[in-house]
Order: C-alpha cells, then sequence, then structure tokens
C-alpha cells in the first residue's frame, strides 16, 4: 500500500478504533496520505508517524484509545491522535496524555498530509479546541449539501475521476459512508455534538466509490452512517428526498461484482413501509434489518426522547417477517437507564421474547458527557444495573441461540471471509449475519474455496448464534 508519490523514510501507519464508520474515515484518511506522499505502513514500529482514529462513544471505547495511544508511543513514532475521541475532547485529551505528539480535529483532515509532515520534521501543532458541531451546518437540512462543502466532513471526501481512499485489508466486505452526523436528540447521546448535523451524499458519489470498491475485491457493501434512515431528507425531491434509500439500493445492488448490500442503523420510528419492502425483496440487497429500538418501554424510551413501545416493535417486526420470514433482524438496548423500574425491564422482556432477534447487544446505562441524561434524577446503583445487564444478556443468550437453531435445515448464501490453512476451517456470512457483532458461519467441506466467494449452504447444526454449514454448489455471478 505505497503512493507513486510517496517520499522515502516518510511512513505512517493507521490504526483504527470502533465502529465500520470510522474505518471509513481512516481509508479516507490514506487515500490522502497517499496522495500526500506517504507511504502507508501496516507495522507501527516501522513508521515514522502512527495515526490513532480513535472512538470516543463509551467509556470503554476512550479506555481502549488511550490504551492503543500509549502503545503507539512504545514504539518510538510520532503519535497523532485524530478521530471521535480527538474531535470530542482536543485540548482537554493532549494536556492529559503527553504521549501524543498532537490531537487533531475533523477540521484539520484535509490537510491531513502537511501537517504529519510538519509533526515529523518537530514543528509544533495546536491541539484541536472542541466545538459544537451541529452549528457548523444550517438548521434546514435542504440547505446542508452546499454548505457541508466548506465543512470537514468524515468520509465526504468527494468523487470524480478518482476516489480519494485506499483500502487498509483485501477483506471482500467494504463498509460505505452514505450520510454523516445526526439530528436526533436522544438524551443519553453525544454523537450528534462532535459529529454535527446529519447530511447525506450524492446517491452519484455513493454509487462512483461502490464501483471503485468493486474494482478492489468488495463482494458486500456495508452502508454505514449514524441514521441510514435519515438518508435523503437534505437532497431535495430530484433525487429522491425522504425516499432516496429506496432508489439507492437497487442501484448499488446492481454494481458489477458487488454480490450483498447491507444497510445498518436504522431508526424504528423512521422505517417506512417502503424502505422495509425494498429491503426485504431487491435481489442483491439482504434482509437484514439493524434497528436501533434501544429499549420497548414506553415510559424508558420518552425519557430516552425516542417514540415506540413493544407492540408497535413488535408490529413492524411482524411486517418485515411478512415479506420475508428469515430475514435478519438485530438490536442493542439499553438496561439500567435513570427511572428504569422492574416492570420497565420486564417489559423489554416482553418484547426480546416476542421479536425472536437474532443478535442483541446488551449494554448497561452510563453518563455521558455533556448529555441530557447526565444531568437525569432516577440514577440506578452499579450493582443493580450490572444485575439487569447479567439477567437481560442471559434471556438474549438463550433467544438468539434458538433463532439460530431454527434455521437448521435452512439454505443461506455464504460469503466467505477467511480461510484458516492450518485448522482447515473456513468461515464467512449468511445474509443475516453483518460484520463482526452478529456471529458467523463455519463452513463444513469447504474444498478449495476462496474469500470473496459465493456458496450456497445448507445450515446443518449451529452454536449460540453461530451456524454450521454445508457448501451445495457455488453460486453463480449474477449479470449487472
Amino acid at each position: 500500500m505505497s503512493s507513486a508519490d510517496s517520499s522515502p523514510g516518510r511512513r505512517v501507519s493507521l490504526l483504527t478504533l470502533g465502529c465500520a464508520r470510522n474505518e471509513v474515515d481512516s481509508e479516507e484518511l490514506a487515500g490522502r496520505l497517499a496522495a500526500g506522499g506517504w507511504e502507508l505502513s501496516a507495522d507501527p514500529e516501522a513508521s515514522d508517524v502512527v495515526v490513532v482514529n480513535t472512538c470516543g462513544f463509551v467509556e470503554a471505547a476512550k479506555k481502549d484509545s488511550v490504551d492503543t495511544l500509549l502503545a503507539a508511543a512504545d514504539t518510538g513514532a510520532k503519535v497523532v491522535a485524530v478521530g471521535c475521541m480527538a474531535e470530542r475532547y482536543g485540548r482537554e485529551l493532549a494536556d492529559n496524555l503527553p504521549e501524543a505528539d498532537a490531537v487533531l480535529g475533523f477540521d484539520h483532515y484535509p490537510q491531513l498530509a502537511e501537517r504529519l509532515a510538519d509533526i515529523a520534521e518537530g514543528r509544533s501543532i495546536a491541539s484541536h479546541t472542541p466545538a459544537d458541531r451541529r452549528t457548523l451546518l444550517p438548521i434546514s437540512p435542504v440547505e446542508r449539501p452546499a454548505a457541508a462543502e466548506q465543512v470537514a466532513v468524515p468520509g465526504h471526501a468527494g468523487w470524480g475521476p478518482r476516489v480519494l481512499r485506499s483500502r487498509l485489508d483485501d477483506s471482500p466486505v467494504a463498509a460505505l459512508k452514505i450520510a454523516s452526523g445526526c439530528d436526533r436528540r436522544c438524551s443519553f447521546c453525544a454523537i450528534p455534538s462532535f459529529r454535527g448535523s446529519f447530511v447525506s451524499r450524492h446517491p452519484d458519489e455513493i454509487v462512483a466509490e461502490a464501483e471503485w470498491l468493486a474494482t478492489q475485491g468488495a463482494r458486500e457493501l456495508f452502508l454505514v452512517s449514524e441514521n441510514s434512515t435519515s438518508y435523503g431528507k437534505d437532497l431535495g425531491r430530484e433525487l429522491g428526498g425522504t425516499r432516496a434509500l429506496e432508489g439507492l439500493l437497487p442501484r448499488l445492488a446492481a454494481v458489477a461484482g458487488i454480490d450483498r448490500v447491507r444497510v445498518s442503523y436504522l431508526q424504528p420510528a423512521e422505517t417506512r413501509p417502503d424502505l422495509v419492502k425494498v429491503i426485504a425483496t431487491t435481489p442483491g440487497v439482504a434482509d437484514y434489518f439493524d434497528l436501533s429500538f434501544q429499549h420497548s418501554s414506553e415510559a424508558v424510551l420518552r425519557r430516552m426522547r425516542r417514540f415506540g413501545s413493544t407492540d408497535s416493535f413488535l408490529a413492524l417486526i411482524d411486517q418485515i417477517r411478512e415479506y420475508t420470514p428469515e430475514a435478519g433482524i438485530r438490536t442493542n438496548v439499553i438496561v439500567g437507564f435513570p427511572g428504569e423500574t422492574e416492570a420497565d425491564v420486564a417489559e423489554l422482556e416482553r418484547f426480546l421474547t416476542g421479536a425472536r432477534l437474532d443478535a442483541v447487544g446488551v449494554f448497561g446505562y452510563s453518563d455521558e458527557d455533556g448529555t441530557e441524561a447526565e444531568g437525569f434524577d432516577g440514577k440506578l446503583d452499579e450493582a443493580t444495573i450490572a444485575e439487569r445487564v447479567g439477567r437481560v444478556s442471559a434471556l438474549v443468550e438463550e433467544l438468539t441461540a434458538q433463532r439460530a437453531e431454527d434455521r437448521i435445515g435452512t439454505v443461506v448464501e455464504v460469503l466467505v471471509e477467511t480461510i484458516a490453512d492450518e485448522a482447515d476451517e473456513v468461515t464467512g456470512r449468511a445474509a443475516h449475519q453483518a460484520p463482526e457483532v452478529d456471529g458467523e458461519c463455519v463452513v463444513l467441506d469447504a474444498g478449495s474455496c476462496k474469500a470473496g466467494e459465493l456458496l450456497r449452504c445448507e445450515v446443518v447444526d449451529s452454536a449460540g448464534v453461530d451456524l454450521i454449514v454445508r457448501p451445495l454448489e457455488p453460486v453463480a455471478d449474477r449479470a449487472p
């Protein structure tokens, strides 16, 4: 991974923490650095500068980011913090972490190659000063696309003759950003303050990047954003408006070389019947629904500044399964939210039992700096939160294992991702399994298959949320 314009001895490593959105941002930074004369290296020990793309979402992620920065400093290279934690805390992070040679925010991204050159040559760069990024774009969504051209929005580097992105691995799965930021005001979430207001990418730009990713070996596109159901609300009617995602998905599925398109992070209250139908029935689009329920008690949801209920959520799931009974549905839930009662937990358990989801992430509530919920009364003690996390997690483990067991005897299409020669083990994912979070398929008798190959398999067993499958036949490439 080097640039023809790279300078001898000018090497940089990128370390990425957090979500798939950060992975896209890192590959954009890699593209910018390669274009600016830096050689990209997978070895921090052999690099002049190590850039750590941090996560600033929850305490555990922040700790991982700090630990990674400290480990990077041990290499002897210059260390630069970027990403969400750097954007969110800026100078405060720099003051508390002298091991980092610079803490740079999103506004530094367009000139990152130049800033790293300064740092490599010993020049000091002033630490980022945080600000509420929601103030950088107009309140009216339709005015944002033009204004966004003057604002650094990670993952929106532009397009044209070449895509400003360099892949950092050879995985057959590639995240593709369709939007950034969020206009919701969930009381527990700080993301809008440091990621900014919601802004969509132009559909032609997204398709162009998808075509480029296909030439780089991608076979599955994993569409990412903070809120995919809002995609297009700022684009105007001529580009589809609030129905833009319904038009974008078939275009992406038709890209030559792409076998599967997967959408992430759907808001239940914004998941329209037309969108459900497109995801569930469009060839090449995974019948997969990543729905951010967070809870199902109406009382808790109101305090979260969210909408819905157990019954409305179950009705949405029924609507999905009317189209495709074997659709993959996953969610995250927060337990121990301020004011949550035992009755609220019982309501959440009722929802989870009725929903029969494929994967559920269970998180205990913790205060996030600067959020509305940080000032709420009714805080629960850590022991109570831990007990509820354990109880709900045990229920989820049982229910998701049952859901996986129900798939025994069905046929799934598995995208092969890893082949371990020593153990002769081949793993991949079916349509209902997203990268890293939803389990995987272990392929028996895989023969000489290759990473990126799509196999039609029978499910012969399950182990927790994982499936044990056996190939029936290779799946022929679809014509574009």
